[in-house]
Order: C-alpha cells, then sequence, then structure tokens
C-alpha cells in the first residue's frame, strides 16, 4: 500500500532540496531518500522490522 503526503518546504529549504545530487531526481525521490536515510541513522528502521 502507498500513502502520499504533502510536505512543505520554505524557499531557502527547497533550494537545499533542489541542488542535492544522488538523492535521485524528482523532489518526491529526494525526500523520500532523506527521510529513509534519517530513520536508518536513527535506528528505527531496526525496530520496525523486529
Amino acid at each position: 500500500m502507498v500513502k502520499r503526503i504533502m510536505v512543505t518546504l520554505d524557499d531557502e529549504q527547497y533550494e537545499i532540496l533542489k541542488n542535492l545530487r544522488g538523492f535521485g531526481t524528482k523532489d518526491a525521490e529526494k525526500i523520500r531518500a532523506i527521510v529513509i536515510s534519517y530513520l536508518s541513522e536513527k535506528s528505527y528502521l531496526k525496530k520496525a522490522s523486529k
């Protein structure tokens, strides 16, 4: 099942997102990669899989 969410960024945040390389080509791909990276770094993904 896929869920869609709306994310609001100010102009400065969007410029940072737009200039990121290596996280995907579309804004949604970049946001998804950032969220997954954050969750992984904080070990939430390990806890959720148990």
